[in-house]
């Protein structure tokens, strides 16, 4: 009788359990929608807001001339924008190579104990507050000399490096290893190997960490206040002087006492944002194609 009793009981039981599995589940999708809606809401609402703020300032002037005097309406920040051109664009030239030979020492040519060990020292420079960065490239290059562009671009360089260098490491390891086989098994030297055929399909990736990099770069503050901030308001293209950039010239900007200069802060960030997403978006096409490119691989 109790057999029967329990045989009776045992589809109940599974039914009540398969039921509460399904409440489950549909309570952590709704938890994960919910927590995508509030992060997309809050990049929209910070977008917009820094929009609202800004868009009267938003003309050709804002893009082409320099800043007006104090008191009189237009100006631009065109010092600012080619400033921060000419930092980046150095930084990343300098970056990029040392941060991909760095990587492909690591992942192709280095011990295991080597290759852990500058790992984790990429992995404590990326932790390091820029504001340090700053201070010591400031010490190294700037006392006793003076601020310029490539004091700057070297502070700008010390940040992107470990970004660049790991994320090269990272889509070197999804390198099919049937492809550095193959290779071996035809004679080809292993430099060769790693030039010609492991670099050329980690391309994707190594460009997505790059562009991440240098939207990281664009936004920093703190090391130009140190390397680059006491700069004219003319445009220059000399990195041997010392150049604007737009996170500074917000800064500056945001504790002006004249109300257009706030407009003209407001309208520099959202160029600033919109920068970073346009990058942070290549960057994201660049990993998928490559993750295809190697997957079909």
């Amino acid at each position: 009788m109790s057999d029967r009793r329990m045989s009776e009981e045992r589809p109940l039981i599974a039914s009540g359990r398969s039921r509460r599995r399904k409440l489950v589940n549909r309570l952590a999708e709704a938890a994960a929608t919910l927590a995508a809606l509030t992060a997309v809401a809050v990049l929209a609402l910070l977008v917009g807001s820094v929009f609202a703020k800004g868009y009267r300032a938003l003309n050709l002037d804002f893009f082409t001339k320099g800043p007006a005097a104090f008191g009189q309406a237009g100006g631009g920040i065109a010092p600012a924008l080619v400033g921060s051109l000419v930092l980046v664009g150095i930084a990343a030239a300098v970056a990029l190579p040392v941060g991909v030979l760095i990587a492909l020492y690591v992942s192709e040519f280095a011990p295991p104990r080597v290759g852990r060990t500058v790992r984790v020292v990429l992995d404590v420079l990326n932790g390091f507050p820029s504001i340090v960065i700053g201070v010591f490239v400031f010490a190294l290059l700037v006392v006793d000399r003076r601020q310029s562009g490539l004091a700057g671009s070297f502070a700008l360089g010390v940040i992107m490096l470990p970004l660049v260098a790991r994320a090269a490491m990272e889509v070197l390891e999804l390198v099919p290893g049937a492809l550095r086989d193959a290779s071996t098994a035809l004679g080809v030297p292993k430099w060769r190997t790693t030039l010609s055929i492991v670099l050329p399909a980690a391309t994707g990736g190594i460009l997505t960490g790059t562009t991440l990099a240098v939207a990281r770069a664009a936004g920093e503050t703190a090391p130009l206040l140190f390397t680059s901030s006491i700069a004219s308001s003319f445009v220059t293209w000399n990195p041997k002087q010392t150049l604007a950039s737009i996170p500074v010239t917000i800064f500056e900007y945001s504790e002006s006492p004249d109300p257009a200069l706030h407009r003209q802060a407001w309208a520099a960030a959202f160029v600033l944002i919109a920068f970073v997403l346009v990058t942070s978006l290549l960057a994201r096409a660049l990993l998928d194609r490559s993750r295809r490119r190697l997957g079909s691989g």
